[in-house]
């Protein structure tokens, strides 16, 4: 068992490190209140290949896998957790597409991340099916004579990303073109410009705003065989590709912490009360120490997640531990920005310090890609169906 990073993830994590602290770290607060989409940070992530870590390098990439992406992430998400987001959309879309894809489907959606042609956006959720994926409404019928294309309806909600992806990851049902009472979900690349697809609300959010979650309507969408991502019935790629994602949202909760934490103990240092520093508070002293404990607990959770991914261990049996580390960097990452913001007190509440934009930001980490509820009966079923055994 070897904890140490290889030279060439050490690489990633210090050339990570500098584009937050150079790049990203005086534009958080800026880019919070203009909601905007920071594009000058996207740019520098596409110059210095940020945007590739998780995309192989046959298409041209740089091959770091998810714990590369894991690590640049931690380090982003340290001052702003809506540029962290956009290195987590390189993966989130380009998922269904790694574990499923044909090879022109690769060729030309993973080469489009990796050079930064393209953006991509994952359209799973609807509002009546966020945590209940099989109750998605969404439908994709076969059309022709030899049923060669697609006709998709529907509508998806809180899909981060809309208003800048060229192309969206489509869940939808589908009939089996050999039975025509078994639906099933499938999935479909829908270009941006495909006729009948179009963008509806955006939506007004508590935090992460640099990055546009909203509506996105399929009227008469139309697709080719093409489009289709491995063959009718996607739910279990639905599934796979959301569990290889948990680490890369716990990387998120990390840094966030790690944000939290690093700025509260500087003011800790230099705030004095009844004549002393308060960084000197024993009680204070003991929650800080508590709070970093949970922090590394959830390191470790999660870069082993990572590795197990990248050893290509995402399937059932070992989602409990993917699970986990999504669960636990969260709910920390929520406690780290609370703890934070109340040891700096009334100063923390202030916008002229960044922990009540943490605090906001915080909360999503817990509800996307799976709430911290779905994450726990996850690891209990793993528990009571065998799959973790001591």
């Amino acid at each position: 068992m070897n904890f140490e990073l290889t030279e060439e993830l050490l690489a990633v994590r210090d050339l990570s490190k500098k584009i937050a602290e150079e790049e990203v770290a005086g534009r958080a607060r800026e880019i919070d209140r203009q909601a905007r989409y920071p594009i000058e940070i996207f740019e520098v992530y596409r110059q210095t290949g940020l945007l590739g870590l998780c995309i192989p390098v046959e298409y041209g990439g740089a091959g770091m896998g998810t714990m590369g992406l894991t690590l640049a992430i931690e380090e982003v998400a340290k001052y702003s957790s809506a540029a962290a987001l956009m290195l987590l959309l390189t993966r989130l879309a380009s998922g269904p597409i790694l574990i499923a894809g044909t090879e022109s489907q690769k060729q030309k959606y993973l080469a489009g991340i990796a050079n930064g042609s393209l953006k991509g956006s994952f359209a799973l959720s609807e509002v009546q099916a966020g945590s209940d994926v099989k109750g998605i409404l969404t439908n994709a019928k076969p059309v022709g004579a030899d049923s060669s294309t697609w006709v998709i309806n529907g509508r998806k909600c809180w899909i981060s990303g809309i208003s800048q992806a060229d192309f969206f990851v489509v869940f939808a049902k589908t009939l089996d073109k050999n039975d025509a009472t078994r639906a099933s979900i499938s999935c479909f690349i829908v270009d941006r410009d495909t006729d009948g697809l179009s963008i509806g609300s955006v939506d007004r959010k508590l935090g992460v705003k640099g990055v546009d979650t909203g509506e996105l309507i399929l009227d008469d969408v139309v697709v080719d065989q093409d489009a289709m991502l491995g063959e009718v019935g996607g739910f279990k790629l639905a599934m796979l590709a959301l569990n290889s994602m948990r680490p890369i949202v716990a990387a998120r909760g990390i840094g966030l912490a790690e944000g939290c934490i690093a700025y509260a103990v500087d003011y800790m240092k230099t705030r004095r009360a009844f004549n002393r520093s308060i960084s000197e508070f024993q009680g204070l002293r003991w929650e800080i120490a508590k709070l970093v404990t949970e922090l590394e607990a959830a390191r470790l959770l999660t870069y082993r997640a990572a590795f197990l991914i990248d050893e290509g261990h995402f399937t059932k049996e070992y989602v409990p531990y993917l699970s986990m580390s999504k669960y636990y960097a969260t709910e920390m990452a929520v406690r780290a920005s609370s703890l934070s913001l109340q040891v700096m007190g009334a100063a923390g509440y202030m916008e002229d310090h960044p922990l009540e934009l943490y605090y906001r930001d915080a909360k999503q980490l817990t509800i996307v890609e799976g709430t911290s509820q779905i994450q726990l009966d996850l690891i209990a079923r793993g528990v009571f169906d065998g799959d973790i055994s001591w």
